[in-house]
């Protein structure tokens, strides 16, 4: 028997397989595809503190090897969905990690201080610093200080729940935003998020999407995504979760091997929502080929 199961500071999964945020809903909507048994954990969709109608469409484009989303976090905000989404989570057989947005340093940790309290069945609260599609400054992980004492705030109100700063890649050097991130108390990084994009129309001479950038997802970035988490985790400072263009088996053994403890699928699931399963149906035997067995055993293994 292979030993798939994976540490993340305070977290432990079963697997190191996860679904991003953002990209498989609330699960519901997977539910006839999915065995969420099978699955390390889910990631819901970022919630904000209040109602969000997003950006004016067109809201995503398919880009080569890739597609471009500004969806701008539309949803019906954390009341909603602690009394009408996480219920439903709360009964998968899975780990359920939360995902919330704020606008400001004071929301995010009056947000967490709310999941503390309703806590049950959340194995875990990532919190959303790096996305690309929201005016109005939320892209905090470009800033190590803010960074450091978001997580460090919401550690505070947050002393049991662990949690997973999501950052940015569109910064000089991410090792700097990881490294504040573990400073400020988290348990884990997610990297990355989307590298901010666009695509025109010249016939028009105009932008193809209704917020003229976008974050740029899918296999394009994976290249980009395998370098920032090997970054990372040199640096010995904290768990990686591995998130950028990882669509198959060979995707998610490329990121353990360079440092990843585990990982999150995200625009795979577009366009086939069994991708998950699959790598985790196939993940034994991949292990077993390198003469391990424990996913453990081989991950930071790169030889340079």
């Amino acid at each position: 028997m292979i030993d798939l199961s994976c540490t993340l500071g305070r977290l432990q999964l079963r697997n190191p397989v996860l679904v991003a945020s953002g990209t498989f809903g609330y699960a519901k909507e997977m539910a006839p595809f999915v065995d969420f048994a099978k699955l390390g954990g889910v990631v819901p969709k970022t919630v904000t503190h209040a109602p969000r109608a997003g950006n004016r469409p067109p809201r995503t484009v398919e880009t080569a090897s890739g597609m471009l989303n500004a969806i701008g976090l539309d949803n019906d905000g954390l009341e909603h969905f602690l009394t009408h989404h996480l219920p439903y989570l709360r009964t998968l057989p899975t780990a359920i990690v939360g995902n919330i947005a704020g606008k400001s340093e004071e929301e995010f940790v009056a947000m967490a201080a709310r999941v503390h309290q309703s806590r049950e069945g959340l194995s875990a609260l990532e919190l959303n610093l790096s996305c690309p599609n929201v005016s109005g400054g939320t892209d905090f992980a470009i800033d190590p200080k803010l960074t450091k004492d978001i997580v460090r705030r919401c550690r505070d109100v947050c002393p049991d729940l662990p949690l997973i700063a999501k950052l940015t890649p569109n910064v000089t050097d991410i090792t700097v935003i990881a490294k504040a991130a573990a400073d400020g108390g988290a348990d884990a990084v997610s990297a990355v998020n989307t590298f901010v994009g666009m695509a025109v129309d010249w016939r028009k001479r105009a932008p193809i999407l209704g917020n003229i950038t976008g974050g740029l997802s899918g296999p394009a970035i994976k290249p980009l995504a395998l370098r920032a988490v090997w970054r990372i985790a040199q640096l010995k400072a904290i768990p990686v979760i591995a998130v950028g263009g990882i669509a198959t088996l060979n995707d998610v053994m490329d990121f353990l091997v360079v440092g990843a403890t585990a990982v999150q699928i995200g625009t795979a699931n577009f366009y086939d929502p069994t991708a998950s399963v699959k790598i985790v149906d196939a993940l034994p035997s991949a292990i077993e080929s390198l003469g391990a067995s424990r996913v453990r055993e081989i991950t930071g293994t790169l030889k340079t």
